[in-house]
């Protein structure tokens, strides 16, 4: 009876594995990266695996299951052997450097749930933009945004930042309180999406449908004079500023103003140039056309009637 119970001194791979609570297959990986010796061969070609290497098995399966990578694992063996069979400094080590990237996890969870939480409550769309932006929107009627204007915020808001973004929404809240302005930029965005590829550049349409961009721009600037929206676009930058003071190793843009681009952002040209814009020549001219209008203030009575 007694002699059933005495442990074998050693066992097979499979068994290894069962009692550990792992796979061959992981045991084969140890060998292979050097975190466990090979034993050697029996006269049936299997390995066999001994009581120490079953003690270093199970010290490897709980140091993984701490979150400590094999790698690591090896190296705090390394240190150990080294420094003494009863030294842990290695072990200490690297429990400490694997404390503080569980911190850093931590932290990205909490910002993760966060995000989550945003995009519950504010829908789904709103909440992908950043706080800045959202909160400049707050006054809108609920679903005065069409979808349209958050993809194009949300790409704004990647290329500029949320400071860029958070300006360009004043011409969507614009757009979405104004309904009569709001159709003038539908046709005028249709009139453009017509000079496809088979329009030539000198087609008397394409200076038509520039003339109209540039009255509608004009038309639009003035409400959001009226309404009020400019006065509180400067306001938004004061408020940015206030909120990102820029530092000796920020760079500023054009105006002298911190750009809002995170760090993990690329320049404007480079962002821009990697979206997949398809302008047909004949669009194209026409948007030179309107900047060059825009640009001599050329006035906008009589360029499009339909654009009050």
């Amino acid at each position: 009876m007694y002699s059933s119970f005495v442990p074998q001194r050693q066992v097979k791979i499979g068994d290894a594995a069962a009692f550990v609570g792992t796979t061959p297959r992981a045991i084969r990986h140890y060998h292979e990266i050097g975190l466990l010796p090979e034993p050697e061969r029996g006269s049936d070609d299997r390995r066999r695996y001994g009581y120490e290497d079953m003690i270093r098995l199970l010290w490897i399966r709980k140091m993984a299951d701490a979150g400590i990578a094999l790698d690591d694992i090896r190296d705090a063996f390394a240190d150990t052997a080294s420094a003494g069979a009863d030294s842990d400094d290695g072990i200490v080590s690297i429990l400490e450097r694997l404390e503080e990237t569980l911190v850093a996890q931590e932290a990205e969870l909490r910002r993760q749930r966060t995000a989550a939480r945003r995009m519950r409550t504010e829908g789904s769309r709103m909440g992908l933009l950043s706080d800045f932006v959202t909160g400049r929107l707050k006054s809108l009627p609920e679903g005065s945004l069409r979808q349209a204007d958050l993809d194009s915020l949300l790409v704004t808001e990647r290329i500029f930042g949320p400071l860029g973004a958070a300006v360009q929404a004043t011409r969507f809240m614009a757009l979405a309180t104004h309904p009569d302005l709001r159709e003038d930029s539908d046709r005028v965005d249709a009139a453009e999406e017509a000079l496809n590829d088979m329009i030539a550049v000198d087609d008397p349409r394409v200076a038509q449908v520039a003339a109209e961009r540039h009255a509608f721009e004009k038309a639009l600037q003035a409400v959001i004079e009226d309404s009020g929206l400019a006065k509180s676009d400067d306001a938004l930058f004061d408020s940015w500023d206030a909120l990102h003071p820029t530092t000796a190793d920020e760079g500023e843009d054009e105006a002298g103003r911190s750009s809002g681009r995170g760090q993990d952002s690329m320049s404007a040209f480079e962002a821009t140039g990697k979206m997949p814009y398809a302008f047909s020549p004949a669009r194209l001219r026409c948007m030179e056309l309107a900047e060059e209008l825009a640009a001599h203030g050329a006035p906008a009575s009589g360029l499009s009637g339909s654009i009050a």
